[in-house]
């Protein structure tokens, strides 16, 4: 001990130089050895080691009750995270998915809405959104309709719903360099039945029709679109065949009734 340094245990009868035994921490129990109240209790006060583990089991259980949890489970990272993937929110976002339903659909628009989610892991939400059908503003929409990379441009068209600016975005995304960020956008615009994405939504129907290009037809369909729709609906293809059959019941036109009476004779 050096000169005029106090020796706080001198007459203790601790060795300063003693630490105590060593005592084993009890391991956690893992997140599906604990009960679905234990589980959501367990997600708020979870660390970043355990807590995409813990999100990822309430959404292989599907726990309607961890929408709420999983919704604020990813407040809490909001701001973080503008250049990696946040695996938190990740986990979150898709325990949402798995969970399934409007609430969900609600909470995920919500998450989007408020910026909770930037950067990288912006692609997870979006592409959540759009399985799920998640509703966004149009003014919410325009960011991921303008995002860098394709796959979230093209998971933004399914999500768009309307709205001046929107619209206009969509023509222009006719003529993305990417295949599937122009017929998604081909796609929106028919269901808004707006027939600027009706020369792509033909092409697709000749060369690679899809259930998704053929829900999108109906509200833009001339006699062209029901001939198309004709030859898939006898196609060999049954997927496609009963999709084409029921865009055909949804056509508001003189042929396509004759076509369905030829194909149900």
């Amino acid at each position: 001990m050096s000169d005029g340094q106090l020796d706080l245990f001198s007459g203790s009868g601790i060795d300063v130089a003693w630490h105590g035994p060593v005592i084993a921490r009890s391991q956690a129990p893992r997140p599906a050895e604990l009960d679905d109240t234990a589980l959501l209790d367990a997600i708020p006060a979870s660390g970043l080691a355990d807590g995409p583990a813990l999100a990822a089991e309430a959404g292989r259980r599907r726990l309607g009750a961890a929408i709420p949890v999983l919704d604020d489970y990813c407040r809490r990272f909001a701001g973080f995270g503008t250049e990696r993937a946040l695996p938190e929110q990740v986990a979150a976002l898709e325990a949402l998915s798995a969970i399934g339903g409007p609430d969900t659909a609600t909470a995920v628009g919500r998450i989007i809405s408020r910026r909770w989610v930037t950067g990288p892991t912006l692609a997870t939400a979006v592409s959540v959104a759009a399985r799920l059908g998640s509703p966004l503003l149009a003014n919410v929409v325009l960011t991921p309709l303008r995002h860098t990379d394709p796959a979230v441009r093209a998971d933004a068209c399914r999500l768009a719903k309307g709205g001046a600016d929107v619209v206009a975005t969509l023509v222009d995304l006719l003529g993305d360099l990417h295949r599937n960020v122009s017929l998604e956008a081909a796609c929106s615009l028919g269901r808004m039945g707006r027939p600027e994405g009706a020369p792509l939504l033909k092409q697709a129907l000749r060369q690679a029709p899809s259930p998704g290009v053929i829900d999108a037809v109906p509200p833009i369909a001339d006699e062209e679109c029901v001939v198309l729709l004709g030859r898939i609906a006898r196609g060999p293809a049954r997927d496609l065949a009963v999709a084409a059959r029921g865009a055909l019941e949804a056509v508001e036109h003189p042929l396509a009734t004759r076509l369905l009476e030829r194909i149900n004779a």
